[in-house]
């Protein structure tokens, strides 16, 4: 299995390797060299949300909806800039 880096320094992990570490989208993924100077791959404990049920939540939907307060821009803007 090969696989290209990107520029940034990304690579795609191949499908074959993600089931094998049962990896989905938002788990962590930890690289180590052995003794041997082999790369090692292994599953990161997982830092997402989970809901109630279990599934990962988006990681911005603890904050969603949460504002009380209802601004108007030219308000709000005149607080950010300092005029009152």
């Amino acid at each position: 299995m090969a696989t290209t880096m990107t520029i940034k320094g990304q690579v795609t992990i191949p499908k074959k390797v993600r089931d094998a570490l049962r990896l989905v989208p938002g788990d962590g993924v930890e690289f180590g060299v052995n003794q041997e100077g082999q790369i090692v791959v292994h599953k990161a404990g997982s830092r997402t949300i989970r809901k109630a049920h279990g599934s990962k939540r988006d990681r911005f939907e603890a904050a969603r909806g949460k504002a009380q307060v209802k601004w108007r821009t030219d308000e709000l803007m005149a607080l950010l800039r300092g005029a009152g």
